[in-house]
């Protein structure tokens, strides 16, 4: 410091150092200067550990299946990690840091974002699991988000035909599975609640599914924290890979 501004901060005595006038003046900002060093290293060691919140939107159908077994191992070793689950059929903003990391059927159009396909959720046409086949469509409410949802359930939808509209896929897979009507919903829900598969495919003869994809801010790429819940929440779906696509 005595080099770089030029300006005595000690004298040098056969008994050690004093400091000199311009020494004391300048103790108090040197002090706060290392304080303010100190703090940035903590900052530094925080931002690698896995340690903090993570937010993580989600679609609805994989958040049991998949992403809470995922977190179990993940947040049983770091007690430090905090990890918010959020769903909702509305679109959550990642570029604006609404969610760290989001679970998506439709590839953002732009933004410093990275997103990545982990696999393919199959989709068909089905029914109750035993007795007449029900004239009702269960589907979803009018939203912007599902507009591929809608234009499916609507591609089997005579009209003038009646509906049951439940706003959560579970509510759809038990409407069907009390026999109130028929649905599109994903093979792997669907089959686990033993419903009957009536059509895989719409009736221009079209396959119905769609692309998981993770996304998540570039700017948080070197985030220790966000990365270990996607890292685990991308191998969890990546083993579901055929389970997820197939019916």
């Amino acid at each position: 410091m005595e080099n770089a501004f030029g300006v005595p901060l000690f004298l040098r005595t056969q008994t050690g150092y004093v400091m000199t006038d311009q020494g004391e003046t300048m103790l108090r900002r040197a002090e706060a200067v290392e304080l303010a060093m100190i703090d940035m290293r903590q900052e530094a060691l925080d931002h690698a550990q896995i340690r903090g919140m993570v937010r993580l939107t989600s679609i609805e159908s994989l958040v049991v299946p998949f992403i809470v077994p995922a977190l179990q191992p993940l947040l049983t070793v770091n007690p430090a990690l905090d990890v918010e689950i959020l769903f909702s059929t509305a679109t959550i903003n990642v570029h604006r840091h609404d969610a760290d990391l989001a679970l998506r059927m439709i590839r953002p159009e732009h933004g410093n974002l990275r997103v990545r396909q982990l696999a393919t959720m199959g989709f068909g046409l089905y029914g109750p699991p035993e007795g007449k086949r029900p004239s009702r469509m269960v589907a979803w409410p009018e939203a912007a988000s599902l507009g591929t949802l809608l234009k499916w359930t609507e591609a089997f939808n005579p009209p003038q035909a009646s509906r049951l509209t439940v706003n959560t896929l579970l509510g759809q897979v038990e409407a069907v599975r009390y026999g109130i009507g028929i649905s599109v919903l994903p093979h792997f829900l669907a089959r686990n609640a033993g419903l009957h598969l009536l059509t895989d495919r719409l009736p221009d003869g079209a396959p119905m599914y769609r692309p998981i994809l993770l996304v998540t801010h570039a700017d948080l790429a070197a985030s220790r924290r966000v990365m270990s819940v996607a890292d685990a929440v991308s191998d969890e779906i990546v083993r579901g890979r055929r389970h997820l696509a197939e019916p």
